[in-house]
């Protein structure tokens, strides 16, 4: 097994209405460092100097790093942090360790998707 923790259905619906407003800040904080050319991957602003061009991290990267670290110590994944994509472990009866997709804007956890499929693998909950 690739995780020690893992969510059921019920819990990763359950864990959307605290997680939701949290990716959807992780989403605007990036946007936001995005337009002041930071590139959040590398902790740096984009041709700058020095380890981030200002010797000091804005505090949107601050505050991302926060929310970003915060959904880790959940056990919540984050896979696309411009559409707002987050993965929960989840291992399915036939004893297969998959992920429980969410993309922001969807209303409730709709698919999942083998460890290596990714995004383009996603399957209906219906199909677990």
């Amino acid at each position: 097994m690739h995780y020690t923790k893992h969510f059921t259905l019920a819990e990763a619906k359950h864990e959307l209405d605290s997680v939701t407003p949290i990716v959807g800040e992780i989403v605007r904080l990036k946007v936001e460092l995005d337009r002041k050319g930071y590139d959040v991957h590398r902790h740096q602003y984009f041709g700058g100097l020095g380890p981030n061009g200002q010797k000091v991290f804005p505090k949107e990267m601050e505050d991302f790093v926060l929310h970003v670290r915060e959904l880790n110590e959940r056990g919540i994944e984050i896979k696309d942090l411009n559409k707002g994509l987050i993965d929960f472990p989840h291992i399915r009866e036939n004893g297969e360790e998959v992920y429980l997709c969410y993309m922001l804007g969807e209303k409730t956890v709709i698919a999942w998707h083998p460890l290596e499929g990714g995004f383009p693998a996603r399957r209906p909950v219906e199909e677990l």
